[in-house]
């Protein structure tokens, strides 16, 4: 698990549409979703992949939007890991009709 410096990670933001670099040592995206169900279904589906991966986001939940953040507590700050989860993120929201 590599460490990612806050240049690099604004370099790897560029190819992750709507995340951005969050207090400085997190990346953090909204999803909105038609509705409660769907927004559900995607923290369920994401938990699965993030239990796999064995690393896991912050998760906030507001009717049909979903606001996760990824950082790397163990490093104090960001790694691949974290984009690594984004990516993941990002591909099931979109499966499921997330913005």
């Amino acid at each position: 698990m590599a460490e990612i410096s806050e240049p690099q990670a604004r370099q790897l933001l560029q190819k992750l549409p709507g995340w951005a670099l969050a207090e400085g040592s997190a990346i953090r995206r909204q999803f909105t979703f038609a509705g409660f169900p769907e927004a559900v279904a995607f923290i369920v589906r994401l938990g699965f992949v993030a239990e796999a991966a064995d690393h896991h986001p912050d998760i906030l939940v507001n009717y049909k939007r979903v606001t996760l953040t990824y950082t790397t507590h163990s490093a104090g700050g960001l790694t691949t890991q974290d984009f690594d989860g984004a990516t993941e993120a990002s591909r099931i929201a979109q499966r499921l009709g997330g913005e």
